[in-house]
């Protein structure tokens, strides 16, 4: 068993002494203990004799490139996490990474807190790939990492575990915010895989060609005309594991192609003629009712089928009982390490009102107010005075009943925004709208279209 250790260790490869200066700067701030190292060579010198969990480094540098480091590290050592930095973006670029097994994908230049969230997401896959390995006995009682006792929730956590164990394609279905992608996550950490890659593609926002180029690759179809083939996720992701978030925004002409992938365990590539197996697993993310719009014809009745074969439903978080208590507390510990400050605690009155507010955000809007309440609230006690605006007033503005479905959907709107301090791009995902939608309906009330 590997022995439990305070400080996470990172190396940091780079040809660039000013790169590798300044990523040991930032990640140092937040505790990491950080080495360096300036080409493959030093760097295989450092990993054979010290513990390293996480590797970010340069994809192209001198002699030998950061794939060959990733392909060396995925071949030799387990429990090393590896992210890759480049200045040279490309689709290319990403798929030949992930092929390699590279969990992370930074391009250049980016700033410190990309960096931070990069780098805290592969720490969370290393620690989800770790407790599938040394936790299987607990499966039952929390197999995906995330948190919860309710009813709802321990149903989700037992059809995770069966989805774990098989291949079938998977469906999330869950409001947004509800932590689909999490589960996604988890359930891949859990399984088989869990050496294996695990990507994610939105949905939302690309075009039919820029999914066909992700997926297939150039050429895949005969549709680029090229005359060499570059490799899309679904050969390239080997026998690892794909999110499809937002699935129902994909094209009736995409949905088709996914629906003869699945079916046929195959990919055809047009442009060589050759014949590729496709050994991924699917899992899909909705928040959509895809069964109505299987009804409505918009969505293909065989994929959904095939989908929902293994079905998962995360409920909301205002139906999760004492779960929203639980995952508060979390969020409070957390981040008050962030920032090394103690734990305070909720007064009774003002737990009263979490658990009473609607929470129409999810566990995403709970954690943007318990972030914060800790930078803002400096007692050590979390009283109804700390609490955002729009919860404090949430219960009284219940009582109104008389109001227009208008009045209450401009209110709605507003506690939206304020929860997530005006940011217009995530409270229109909350919402369920687009941001143009969101700056339409704001000036039908003649509210100020606040700044992101």
């Amino acid at each position: 068993m590997t022995p439990k250790r305070q400080t996470i260790s990172l190396l940091v490869v780079d040809d660039s002494a000013d790169t590798r200066e300044l990523l040991q700067r930032n990640l140092s701030s937040k505790g990491y203990e950080v080495f360096t190292a300036s080409d493959v060579a030093e760097s295989m010198r450092i990993i054979g004799s010290t513990y390293i969990d996480l590797v970010i480094t340069d994809l192209k540098m001198p002699g030998a490139s950061g794939l060959d480091l990733v392909r060396h590290i995925r071949e030799n050592f387990k429990d090393i996490e590896v992210m890759i930095i480049t200045g040279y973006p490309s689709v290319e670029g990403a798929v030949a990474a992930v092929k390699s097994g590279a969990e992370e994908y930074l391009t250049k230049p980016f700033t410190k807190e990309e960096l931070f969230s990069a780098v805290e997401r592969t720490l969370e896959k290393l620690s989800l790939r770790r407790a599938g390995r040394t936790q299987i006995d607990k499966q039952l009682l929390n197999p995906s990492g995330m948190i919860g006792e309710s009813e709802g929730m321990q149903k989700v956590f037992r059809s995770s575990f069966k989805a774990a164990c098989s291949k079938i394609p998977v469906l999330i279905s869950g409001e947004r915010g509800t932590g689909k992608e999490l589960l996604a996550k988890a359930i891949h950490f859990s399984s088989s895989r869990y050496r294996s890659p695990f990507m994610t593609i939105r949905c939302t926002g690309l075009g039919e060609e820029d999914i066909e180029r992700l997926l297939f690759g150039d050429g895949a179809g005969g549709s680029y005309g090229k005359a060499s083939h570059q490799k899309g996720l679904f050969e390239s992701i080997g026998d690892g594991t794909l999110y499809l978030d937002d699935i129902a925004e994909l094209s009736g002409t995409m949905q088709i192609r996914l629906l003869e992938v699945l079916e046929g365990k195959e990919i055809f590539q047009a442009v060589s003629g050759e014949i590729h197996p496709a050994d991924f697993v699917l899992i899909a993310g909705t928040s959509r009712n895809l069964r109505q719009l299987t009804d409505s014809g918009s969505f293909q009745e065989d994929l959904f089928v095939r989908l929902s074969m293994a079905a998962i439903t995360v409920p909301p978080l205002r139906d999760r009982d004492n779960d929203i208590i639980l995952l508060a507390r979390h969020f409070l510990s957390k981040y008050a390490g962030e920032i090394n400050r103690t734990v305070p605690r909720f007064s009774e009155q003002a737990l009263q009102v979490i658990r009473n507010y609607s929470w129409p955000g999810n566990i995403a809007e709970l954690e943007n107010v318990i972030n914060w309440i800790i930078r803002t609230a400096e007692a050590a006690v979390i009283d109804i005075p700390d609490l955002p605006s729009h919860m404090r007033f949430s219960v009284a503005g219940a009582i109104g009943q008389n109001r227009s479905l208008a009045d209450v959907e401009v209110e709605h709107i507003k506690n939206v925004i304020a929860s997530v301090d005006g940011n217009k791009t995530r409270a229109a995902e909350i919402l369920g709208i687009n941001r143009k939608t969101l700056r339409e309906k704001l000036r039908q009330t003649g509210s100020p279209d606040p700044p992101d």
